[in-house]
């Protein structure tokens, strides 16, 4: 074992023996995009606030989810041994070795080259258990049936699309199969790159959470909706500081087929257009948005003393509708 794998173990072994066990039952899935690289963890529970007990994630590194009853450092320590070399296997491995409760524990961890590792200690509540895939792992514990994780692994491997469709729609298979025993309360999906890009603010792709909710999984789709549709805008506004017109309004025009209820998606896109001159189609879109809510009335006057429209005022006038 190399000499900072060897230090990293003792040093969270005490904590090991020290940290109270929190008993968060749960389903939740790893995986990795083998085309993108991207790696994801996606997780639900009736336990308040899952996500930031469970998932865990580090852009070039891997994922971890911990669970059942939680030690939250498999997350962080998972993710150190996997930073300094280790494989998943290796990384988790370790850590039951010095964890004197490993049969309570479920945890499952992927490593940026597709290496997954599970494990469902043998005193988890029934039913428990886990499935493995190529690139991914499906895992549950106090499931009112013994069919969650396989449902979901399923539900994984035939959807078509991204890593964010593919963990969701396997949460949503879960959900149907019946779930957690105790019913529903929270939600967590956080996706991260397969490669650093050394700007830390680019080392998250989704980090949604539902906190506290009734139906925390119907919820998180409505947030999907919504993520897709502001990440089509923050495309569209890439597009235009580029001066690539026509590409950034396409990127708008999917926001808004995404979200057509957002009037900030709605607005901004006529503001754009009325910053191109095209003035005529911008007005339609404002006059409706000024009707639901007056206050982007007050909000267009001040935009030409920003920059952000130009300082004419007929035009102005034109686009508040006087």
């Amino acid at each position: 074992m190399q000499k900072i794998s060897l230090i990293i173990i003792l040093s969270f072994s005490t904590l090991f023996c020290q940290q109270s066990i929190m008993p968060v039952s749960t389903y939740s899935i790893v995986a990795r995009d083998s085309l993108t690289g991207e790696m994801g963890v996606a997780v639900q529970s009736h336990w308040f606030s899952v996500g930031s007990v469970v998932t865990w994630a580090e852009a070039g590194v891997g994922v971890v989810a911990t669970q059942s009853f939680v030690e939250v450092s498999y997350g962080p320590l998972g993710l150190e041994l996997m930073r300094g070399g280790k494989s998943a296997n290796q990384a988790l491995e370790a850590l039951l070795l010095i964890d004197e409760n490993r049969d309570v524990r479920q945890v499952a961890m992927i490593d940026n080259n597709g290496n997954v590792a599970t494990h469902t200690g043998e005193k988890c509540i029934r039913e428990a258990g886990h499935y493995r895939g190529a690139q991914f792992s499906a895992q549950a514990n106090m499931m009112d049936k013994g069919t969650v994780w396989k449902a979901m692994a399923d539900a994984f491997s035939k959807t078509d699309g991204d890593l964010l469709e593919k963990l969701m729609r396997s949460l949503e298979a879960a959900r149907n199969e019946g779930g957690d025993i105790r019913g529903r309360q929270s939600a967590a999906i956080l996706i991260v790159p397969g490669e650093k890009s050394g700007q830390s603010w680019k080392n998250k792709i989704v980090d949604l959470r539902i906190e506290d909710h009734p139906e925390p999984i119907k919820e998180m789709r409505r947030l999907v909706k919504i993520h897709r549709a502001y990440a089509n805008m923050n495309s569209g506004d890439e597009a235009l500081a580029n001066n690539k017109i026509a590409e950034a309004f396409k990127y708008y025009s999917k926001a808004s087929e995404l979200y057509p209820e957002s009037l900030e998606i709605k607005y901004w896109t006529a503001i754009t257009l009325a910053q191109t001159g095209k003035v005529e189609e911008a007005i339609p879109l404002l006059k409706e948005i000024f009707e639901k809510d007056p206050n982007w009335i007050e909000l267009t006057k001040r935009l030409p003393e920003a920059g952000l429209l130009p300082g004419d005022k007929k035009m102005l006038e034109k686009l508040l509708g006087k």
